[in-house]
């Protein structure tokens, strides 16, 4: 009757054994096998071993014979497997990726697993290995917008040169508009958030209005000085400028970042400017409102009080502005930048040339 070869275990194997069987992050093949050893060790038969761990006994012996003749090299490497190499199978998977890269379907913009593998005639789960292999996700785009501006450099360096070492005796204030704001209500209740189920809400909606909002983000600090408006014309830009004018220590020199939009640069704005000299307008390059922090609070406000909002009236949803603007300054919190300028010059540098070679190509 044929019998098992005997398995002896020095200390340092058995240490080695034990702490691969017990390990959380050790590999559950190598977690069997190092049992298998362990079982063996004990002078329990193959048929046993296999009882307890619920393998096979074929599998139990393989390795009990590994072991015995390799030691511990030979658990932890599998044998070489027969077969010829797939060349078949690479070459497949290169026409995969060169298609999804470099080709598109005649009547769409990009390829879905089904289309590709009609294509090539292969399978859909094929496509899909590859895409996954190569991390390729045709149905996801990324959106992005280079500035143009022949100040870029300058508008760039001055700007984040006020994040990164605001002037002494003075105040940085980004400020913006969200315009457009809608009174958003729903056209029937929606339901509770509970327990195995989020809230939820109706899709379709009825507009009662819309509001404009004014905001200063104060870049030491955080506090915010803002205002809602039916419009945004220079004329409520006036009104919004005397606003941070009355709500900010008179003795304070103040530097107001904001974008290009008309109404700033209007020239009733202008005569404005001159005669409150402690006023400092700092304009954003063109195309690169994430250069202004206060764009981040808009999104916060957005994310967290109007866009799951359901409001009756403009009244309501500008009482729901104001209110959170009062919880912001409660408590507030400044946002921290901390890119430096050359990087981001950097960076953007790099997309222009592959934006040009693109065009060349």
């Amino acid at each position: 009757m044929r019998r098992a070869c005997e398995i002896v275990l020095d200390e340092q194997e058995r240490a080695t054994l034990e702490k691969w069987a017990k390990g959380r992050l050790t590999p559950a093949r190598l977690v069997i096998r190092a049992h298998v050893v362990l079982l063996a060790a004990q002078g329990l038969e193959n048929q046993a071993i296999a009882g307890r761990l619920s393998i096979g006994r074929d599998t139990v012996a393989t390795w009990r014979q590994r072991f015995s003749r390799h030691r511990l090299g030979g658990i932890v490497q599998d044998a070489p497997r027969g077969g010829r190499t797939p060349t078949v199978r690479d070459e497949v998977s290169a026409r995969i990726v060169e298609w999804t890269t470099q080709k598109k379907p005649a009547e769409a913009t990009h390829w879905s697993t089904r289309t590709l593998a009609k294509e090539l005639g292969v399978s859909r789960s094929m496509v899909q290995r590859v895409w996954k292999a190569h991390g390729l996700k045709p149905h996801l785009v990324k959106t992005f917008k280079v500035s143009n501006d022949p100040h870029f450099v300058e508008k760039t360096q001055d700007i984040v040169g006020l994040y990164l070492n605001p002037p002494e005796h003075a105040l940085v204030l980004c400020c913006d508009e969200k315009s457009q704001i809608q009174a958003l209500d729903r056209t029937q209740p929606g339901l509770p958030i509970k327990k195995g189920r989020c809230g939820t809400m109706t899709h379709d909606y009825k507009r009662n209005g819309t509001t404009t909002l004014f905001a200063a983000l104060e870049l030491a600090e955080g506090r915010l000085i803002g205002t809602c408006m039916p419009r945004h014309r220079h004329q409520e830009w006036l009104k919004f400028l005397k606003q941070i004018d009355r709500e900010t220590p008179p003795g304070l020199d103040l530097h107001l970042i904001v974008d290009n939009y008309a109404t700033h640069k209007h020239p009733k704005v202008q005569a404005w400017l001159k005669r409150h000299r402690r006023f400092h307008i700092h304009f954003t390059p063109t195309s690169s409102s994430w250069l202004n922090l206060v764009e981040r609070w808009f999104r916060e406000i957005s994310d967290k009080r109007i866009r799951r909002g359901v409001f009756k009236s403009v009244q309501e949803l500008v009482a729901a502005i104001m209110d959170y603007i009062r919880h912001h300054n409660a408590d507030p919190q400044a946002f921290v930048w901390i890119a430096k300028a050359d990087d981001i010059l950097a960076k953007v540098s790099r997309a222009r040339q592959r934006l040009d070679k693109m065009a060349t190509a």
